[in-house]
């Protein structure tokens, strides 16, 4: 079992940045990827970025070259690091995990979500 918490949301202008953190605590030892999710109303979930252990990083084409995912093990947290924000990118974010230990090639693969946390951009 493992608890995800995510912080660092919060209203910017268009342009701006924020970084969001998803600290892991319980046992994630078998957590080989974990990822950033995004949703907003009447649209459906998107996969932000996933990190993979050993493996390395992807990100949803909207996002590129924009964001960067990243992660500390001695802290158990990762990060989303988000530069030239749009208002496009207005949703909550979520971070997860799967503690079964898969590389999360697939949503379903994911057994462990944080709350979220909310991210606004305004023009």
């Amino acid at each position: 079992q493992v608890q995800l918490l995510e912080s660092g949301g919060g209203s910017v202008q268009a342009g701006g940045s924020l970084r969001l953190s998803c600290v892991a605590s319980g046992n994630s030892d078998r957590s080989r990827c974990m990822a950033w999710f995004r949703q907003s109303p009447g649209k459906e979930r998107e996969r932000v970025a996933t990190f993979r252990r050993t493996v390395g990083t992807t990100y949803a084409d909207s996002v590129k070259g924009r964001f960067t995912i990243s992660q500390d093990n001695a802290k158990n947290t990762l990060y989303l690091q988000m530069n030239s924000l749009k208002p496009e990118d207005t949703a909550m974010y979520f971070c997860a995990t799967d503690t079964r230990g898969s590389w999360c090639w697939n949503e379903a693969d994911f057994n462990s979500w944080g709350q979220g946390t909310q991210v606004t951009v305004s023009s």
